[in-house]
């Protein structure tokens, strides 16, 4: 039995995940998270084989949830299943620890196929996404500037532009606002831009969130 864990910050997310699997004889879910530490309170008792995790909740990142299930339940297959494009987050979702990427407008049967391969073992991307690594790692296509950056500079690319400030952000990642400030520095010198407005436009139209933010600019 496949036994499955999801994290998701949108109720009607998980009832349409409940509605899929439950109709498969051979997966069951045994948690609901709405964020990363409700997820990891309920890994030791319910013991899932395979997590779903979204990309945008609340709280330090899907990377840094990603970092701590890998580091402390490297026994578990995580599957991100996200609102964005496999281009923007899948190469990162898998060197964080991720098995499997899939875009959340994919099929019902895509996502228990998915579900299936990664808790065999295997990775999960979609065809035109391996097409599209290939062709990177060949040099037949350009990588976007946001691709340079660090795994910590894009976390906090992806704060900036969510509307967080600089001292929100460091309490998240358990780091000092003056330390974030150097991350966005070194961000706004990689993409090229130079100001937090021109960071924000840079990951609106790269499709990297989803909303432009509301709230006080983090500069």
């Amino acid at each position: 039995m496949i036994r499955i864990a999801i994290a998701d910050d949108h109720p009607m997310i998980r009832r349409g995940f409940r509605a899929v699997i439950g109709e498969q004889p051979d997966m069951e879910i045994v948690a609901e998270a709405s964020n990363g530490d409700e997820l990891f309170d309920q890994i030791p008792p319910t013991r899932p084989t395979v997590v779903l995790l979204d990309v945008s909740m609340p709280g330090p990142g899907f990377l840094a949830n990603l970092r701590e299930l890998k580091e402390s339940w490297p026994q578990i297959k995580t599957l991100v299943v996200s609102v964005h494009a496999e281009e923007q987050y899948a190469v990162r979702s898998l060197r964080a620890g991720a098995v499997g990427y899939l875009c959340k407008s994919r099929t019902a049967d895509e996502l228990v196929a998915a579900i299936r391969r990664v808790h065999g073992g295997r990775r999960y991307l979609t065809a035109a996404m391996t097409e599209r690594l290939t062709a990177q790692v060949a040099g037949a296509t350009p990588s976007d500037p946001h691709e340079a950056l660090s795994e910590r500079e894009f976390e906090v690319l992806i704060m900036i532009a969510s509307g967080k400030s600089l001292k929100e952000i460091g309490a998240d990642l358990a780091v000092s606002p003056k330390t974030v400030s150097t991350y966005r520095a070194r961000i706004l010198a990689k993409l090229g831009v130079d100001s937090t407005a021109a960071l924000i436009r840079y990951a609106l139209e790269g499709g990297l969130v989803d909303d432009r933010p509301v709230g006080p600019d983090p500069a």
